[in-house]
Parts: C-alpha cells; structure tokens; sequence
C-alpha cells in the first residue's frame, strides 16, 4: 500500500521559515515527479511546486512562491521536501504531497499525480 506521509507544518510568523518533509513509501518513486500542493477552506487546491523524477533537473513553481520556495527530493529516503521561505499570511493552508506514476515530468495539474498524502496545516500569523 502506498503511503505518502507529510509532516513539518506548523504556526508561524510572518517572516519565518519552515520545512516540509514528505515520507513516502510502498513504492520507490525515484523516477516520478513529485509535487506539493495547499488548499485553503471553500478553495480548490492549488499548485505549489513539482520536482520531476530521477536528479530532479526540472523544478517548477507558482508565481505566488516562486524565489520564497524550494522544492528538493532525496531518493535515497524516498522523501521530498518544501523548504518556504519569507512566509506570508497568504501561504496558510493545508499542503499535500503528492507523487506521479511512471511519469518523470508531470506539470502542475492535479490530475498528473496519483498519489496523495493526508496534508500538514501551516499557519502564518500577521
């Protein structure tokens, strides 16, 4: 059973930092894209980042985070992470991990990735 695993989210301030961390397992997914994603109340979900397979040579971000946000991926711990920088009130959400299915680049939309985790609130106060 695949499992995707999330966790680092938390309450912070406007400003700070934090790291997610998503755990994978049940399936090596070194060659997949993998992806973040957040969703706020009465909101679609919404693309964060994506990372492709393998070295990760192709990341992509959304405009809203793009030079705050750092995707990165280790295969070795079958793991991909979000380091957020610059935090704003705007960045409070709920993110999901999410991993493709024998698909190296997978873009940014919902419906490229197969696999999803549970989610981690991340709260930015003003």
């Amino acid at each position: 059973q695949v499992q995707l695993v999330e966790s680092g989210g938390g309450l912070v301030q406007a400003g700070d930092s934090l790291r997610l961390s998503c755990a994978a397992s049940g399936r090596t997914f070194s060659a997949d894209a993998m992806a973040w994603f957040r969703q706020t109340p009465g909101n679609e979900r919404e693309f964060v980042a994506s990372i492709s397979g393998w070295r990760g040579a192709f990341t992509s971000y959304a405009d809203s985070v793009k030079g705050r946000f750092t995707i990165s991926r280790d295969n070795a711990k079958n793991s991909v992470y979000l380091q957020m920088n610059s935090l704003k009130p705007d960045d409070t959400a709920v993110y999901y991990c999410a991993a493709a299915h024998d698909t190296i680049v997978a873009g940014r939309a919902l419906g490229a990735y197969r696999y999803w985790g549970q989610g981690t609130q991340v709260t930015v106060s003003s």
